[in-house]
């Protein structure tokens, strides 16, 4: 019992501070998809001017070979979270079995890292230890190193998987293209994020014409690789806000089942102090009982004596 209620005590706290944090992550989701879906309005604009898109940057062309593939997956460096690891990792390992190349995996968290690794899987990096509230700084690294994994043509297609924060009682594991980016309407409302407002602007309807300074390739120089990071970088604040909402809703379980085996222990203990006294005075009320009969025989045995 004072086990149990120790226990219970913990995943109070843990329930506490994951409602704390799942609050903060979720603000800074809802502002990064305003950033994403105006990114991506200025990308689209970009990517349908007159001329060929693939070939003013490379991260637009499309390969006609797939001969590897890489996956960017964003699982949490810590556990106590119910589902939440084991449902990305088995999202993953589903869409390993659909294709038809070797499939890399770049790992961002201590738990996905060591699933892969029980798993046998072909790992090119991990990134662990990730602040609870990180920074587009934070992340830049894994972005960079997907364009990278892209540009030398080791991965001839880098997806995403990451785990879409929806509200604080659904989370969705999901796996998308990164790249290359893709400039068409629907596939770019879905890249940009599961916001009302990106998808608004996805599809706003056709692109005009307009005259850009500096000219069409150097801005799709600056933006496009950035537009890659920006969405590594939503994919991890979804990921946490997921991370804390699962958290949460785990701990909040753990203490419910806490406080009903507290009280079954609590029945039970009681159960058996009433029966230890039962028998306590069934052992006394014996005694007296045998210690009044002792007397009778001796009393008798005195007077026929």
């Amino acid at each position: 019992m004072r086990s149990v209620r120790n226990i219970s005590q913990v995943t109070r706290a843990l329930e506490a501070v994951s409602a704390s944090r799942v609050r903060k992550a979720q603000q800074a989701v809802l502002a990064t998809r305003a950033y994403a879906g105006k990114a991506l309005q200025v990308l689209r604009h970009l990517g349908t001017q007159p001329g060929s898109a693939g070939s003013l940057h490379p991260l637009l062309q499309q390969r006609e070979t797939i001969k590897s593939v890489a996956v960017v997956l964003i699982t949490s460096d810590r556990g106590l979270c119910g589902a939440y690891n084991t449902n990305m990792v088995r999202e993953a390992m589903d869409f390993v079995r659909q294709q038809p190349v070797p499939v890399r995996f770049v790992a961002v968290g201590k738990k996905g890292r060591d699933l892969l690794l029980r798993r046998r899987q072909m790992l090119t990096a991990e990134f662990i230890n990730l602040p609870s509230n990180p920074t587009f700084v934070d992340v830049s690294a894994i972005g960079q190193l997907a364009v990278e994994e892209y540009l030398s043509g080791r991965a001839d297609q880098v997806y995403l998987g990451y785990t879409e924060f929806v509200n604080t009682l659904r989370q969705v594991p999901h796996i998308r293209l990164l790249l290359p980016l893709k400039t068409g309407s629907a596939e770019v409302g879905a890249a940009a994020g599961t916001g009302a407002a990106a998808l608004a602007l996805a599809r706003s309807g056709p692109a005009a014409a307009y005259i850009y300074e500096p000219s069409q390739k150097e801005l799709l120089d600056a933006i496009v690789p950035r537009f890659s990071a920006l969405q590594v970088y939503q994919a991890i604040l979804e990921a946490a806000a997921s991370e804390h909402s699962a958290r949460m809703v785990a701990m909040r379980n753990a203490t419910d089942s806490a406080k009903e085996l507290l009280g079954t222990l609590q029945l039970g203990y009681n159960k058996a102090r009433q029966l230890a006294i039962t028998n306590d005075l069934l052992d006394i009320v014996g005694g007296v009982e045998a210690l009044g009969k002792v007397q009778e025989i001796h009393e008798t045995i005195t007077a026929a004596a």
